[in-house]
């Protein structure tokens, strides 16, 4: 990417002192890391609002930063569709959900599993995650270090390990608290230098407005289509069913999200973190996307031009640099390194808190608080270095394919944790043997699936993995993940019932919430005895 400009001192010194800022208060909060529990839930008493926005800020990265305008500027809106079911499904599940983690957990999201299907539904679902977290570290932090290298002219792999022993330096040393404010700051920052770019782009002298929009309308560039009932191409549909499982799994299952329910100190306070964070979440998403459909009118309009290889990503990076006035350039390029850390620091702490919880007191449980502690800070210390070189592999292998083939691997081994999660919550038959025969069924089906939609380039040709003809996956990979979720539920249930029932667990499920709630409705308050 060619930016043809350079960085001003006044961006500089926004950036750094960026930097200086978050690094200086995750070491500020060091003090208060007292307990396993501080490190990875805080000390109470964090604000709800504090909660969502932090909850706002995990699910936001350099990827929704850079990708969701290259997606508006190349394409159109078909791919937000999946944000903008989330709020849709959770606003009527996210009061079940809260309490049931705050009441069953300690720390790991993954105990509710265990409580309800043995240790082996345990082990999947943190696997799972652990395996999803490298990823995505991995893949943050390449994709940052290669965008600010290209930005700023500056060593791809230098970048890496500035940002990266940064974020591992304050993740851990302040803990979950620090994270927690940090993340307020990042995701304000963040917000507002998407504002900041939209306002810039509406108003640019030889624009406005009306043109920026209208040329987008004309051109169909604000649309969800195709419509059709189709699930071989990418179309609403594929994207909105998407959008339910997506939904359930990031707040229904994700360490990420689940362990910042645990920091407020009420149910109330938690639920309404997260409704805050669902519903502040899709405005983000729909800024961003937006950002890139003005940058195609803006370049599609305007004398200036893009050089011809320029890919759609990096087009806000080129406009960045080439067309904000400086301290305009240091906000945004600060926006895009809080959009990464954001996210990192919160899957750093959040793996700690799994390793430690599900693994580390497993083979130690007779360790001391200060012992877990100490552990779950050489945690994120190792994980953060690995997620490290993880990025420095990316970038060694030079092709963005090897990325696609890792996503898809990860999905081999997380397929169908939202069915396993629904079952959990909604089949008081569904038992560890069943379920152990649905998370079989799920990883062969995901398994094939993989093998047989995947072409290699083998002897100048491309072939299949394997190809079975007719048999093959044919569908859209998106779908992959949905059915894998309902090949999980539909097995792992019907294998249920072959076997007998085992302890009553019929507390953990949504119908205990139920009758709970309305045990608690119908109650009347005692009356008052005069003496």
């Amino acid at each position: 990417m060619d930016t043809n400009a350079a960085l001003h001192t006044i961006d500089y010194v926004i950036l750094l002192g960026y930097l200086a800022v978050i690094v200086g208060i995750g070491v500020s909060f060091s003090k208060r890391v007292k307990t396993e529990e501080n490190y990875f839930t805080g000390s109470g008493g964090i604000p709800s609002w504090a909660v969502g926005f932090s909850i706002l800020a995990t699910l936001i990265s350099s990827v929704t930063f850079l990708a969701y305008p290259g997606e508006g500027f190349n394409a159109n809106w078909i791919r937000l569709v999946q944000g903008l079911m989330v709020p849709l499904v959770l606003i009527f599940v996210i009061g079940f959900i809260v309490p049931l983690y705050r009441k069953v957990i300690g720390v790991s999201t993954y105990e509710f599993f265990e409580k309800r299907f043995g240790y082996g539904a345990r082990l999947y679902t943190s696997l799972a995650f652990m395996f999803a977290i490298f990823s995505s570290m991995g893949t943050v932090f390449f994709l940052i270090a290669l965008t600010l290298s290209q930005m700023l002219g500056f060593n791809t792999y230098m970048v890496i390990w500035v940002l990266g022993l940064a974020v591992i330096l304050y993740s851990m040393t302040g803990g979950f608290e620090a994270i927690i404010w940090l993340d307020v700051i990042q995701g304000i920052l963040l917000i507002t230098g998407g504002i900041v770019s939209v306002a810039f782009l509406l108003t640019l002298p030889e624009m406005g407005p009306f043109e920026i929009i209208g040329t987008a309308f004309e051109q169909e560039k604000i649309s969800f289509a195709p419509y059709e009932w189709d699930f071989t191409n990418l179309t609403f549909w594929v994207m909105a069913i998407n959008g339910v499982f997506y939904a359930i799994h990031k707040y229904g299952t994700d360490q990420t999200v689940v362990q910042r329910y645990l920091a407020s100190d009420t149910d109330k306070e938690a639920i309404k973190a997260s409704l805050m964070g669902i519903l502040m979440s899709v405005p983000v998403w729909t800024l961003f996307m937006f950002i890139g459909t003005a940058l195609w009118s803006y370049y599609t309009v305007s004398p200036n031009t893009l050089p011809g290889d320029m890919r759609p990503d990096a087009v806000f990076p080129h406009f960045i640099m080439t067309v904000l006035p400086p301290g305009l350039t240091g906000i945004l390029i600060a926006g895009l390194v809080a959009a990464a850390l954001s996210s990192l620091d919160s899957e750093l702490n959040s793996l700690s808190a799994v390793c430690v919880e599900d693994y580390y007191l497993r083979l130690r449980p007779g360790s001391s608080d200060r012992e877990r502690l100490f552990a779950g800070k050489m945690i994120t210390f190792i994980a953060g270095v690995g997620a490290i070189g993880i990025a420095n592999l990316y970038l060694y292998a030079g092709d963005d394919t090897v990325l696609s083939i890792l996503f898809e691997l990860y999905a081999i081994f997380s397929g169908g944790i939202v069915g396993l999660f629904l079952l959990g919550v909604l089949k008081t038959r569904a038992n560890r043997k069943g379920v152990y025969v649905g998370i079989i069924t799920c990883i062969l089906f995901t398994g094939y699936a993989f093998l047989t939609s995947t072409p290699i380039s083998f002897g100048g040709e491309e072939q299949l993995l394997l190809d079975l003809g007719e048999l093959n996956y044919s569908h859209h990979k998106y779908m992959l993940g949905v059915y894998s979720h309902i090949v999980l539920f539909v097995t792992g249930y019907g294998a249920s019932l072959l076997f007998d029932a085992e302890k009553d667990t019929r507390d953990l499920t949504v119908y205990h919430w139920y009758k709970e709630r309305s045990r608690k409705k119908n109650e009347k308050p005692h009356p008052i005895e005069v003496k």
